[in-house]
C-alpha cells in the first residue's frame, strides 16, 4: 500500500475520532468542510478546477458547499474508497495524493490541543522529500528570499530568488513539507537575518 494510500485512511480513521465539526489547521475549515473539499476534488471534475482557477472559484464553493450538507458517514467513505474508476486521478493516486492526504491528515490532527509531530518511518520521510524536490520550485517560485531547505541529516535544495538574502528551513521532510503547503503549526528552526524571515514569514505560501 502507497503512502497516498495510508495517509487516506489514517485520515479517514482521525476524522471519524474528532467528529465532524472540529477545527483543522486548513483555514477555518471544519473536518466537515475538509472532507467536502477531498470529495469535490476527486469526484467533481467540473467543480474541482476551481481550487488552482480564481475565476471558478465561486462555483467551486458552492458544489463544496452542497457536498458538505451531506452526512459525515457517507463523505468519509468517498474518501476512504478513493477517486471513482473514470477520474483522472487514479492512475496517478501515489504521484498527486502524496502531499495532499499527508498534509490534510496533519491538518486534522494538529487541529487538537497537544498535538505532537508522528515519527514517521525513514521511506516515508525519504518519499515526503522526494515529494518536496518536485514542489519546491513552484511553491517558492515568487518567495522574495532564496529558501534553504535542509534535513537534520543534511540533505538540501535551494529554491526562491536566485540572489540576495537567504532564509534556511531546517527539519524534517514531513515537517518541511507543511511549512511549504502554507502551515504554521510546524517543528521548522528558522535561521537568516531578521528582515529575510520576516520577508519570508510574511509570504502566501498557502496551496
Amino acid at each position: 500500500m502507497s503512502l497516498a494510500q495510508r495517509e487516506r485512511r489514517s485520515l479517514v480513521a482521525t476524522m471519524s475520532t474528532v467528529g465532524p465539526e472540529a477545527p483543522t489547521r486548513c483555514g477555518s475549515w471544519t473536518v466537515r468542510e475538509l472532507a467536502a473539499h477531498l470529495v469535490v476534488r476527486e469526484r467533481r471534475p467540473d467543480a474541482a478546477p476551481g481550487i488552482m482557477v480564481p475565476a471558478l472559484a465561486g462555483h467551486l464553493a458552492a458544489v463544496q458547499a452542497s457536498y458538505a450538507g451531506r452526512p459525515f458517514a457517507d463523505l468519509l467513505e468517498q474518501i476512504r474508497t478513493g477517486p471513482p474508476w473514470w477520474s483522472p486521478l487514479r492512475p496517478v493516486d501515489a504521484l498527486v495524493n502524496t502531499a495532499e492526504y499527508f498534509v490534510h491528515h496533519e491538518d486534522v490532527r494538529r487541529g487538537a490541543p497537544g498535538w505532537r509531530p508522528r515519527e514517521l518511518p525513514a521511506a516515508d520521510e525519504a518519499q515526503l522529500w522526494r515529494t518536496l524536490r518536485r514542489m519546491a520550485a513552484l511553491s517558492y517560485r515568487r518567495a522574495p528570499v532564496s529558501v534553504v531547505l535542509r534535513t537534520p541529516e543534511g540533505d538540501e535544495l535551494v529554491a526562491g530568488a536566485k540572489s540576495g538574502a537567504a532564509v534556511t528551513l531546517t527539519g524534517p521532510p514531513s515537517e518541511l513539507l507543511l511549512y511549504t503547503m502554507g502551515r504554521d503549526e510546524v517543528r521548522v528552526e528558522t535561521t537568516g537575518a531578521r528582515e529575510a524571515v520576516a520577508a519570508l514569514t510574511a509570504f502566501d505560501r498557502s496551496v
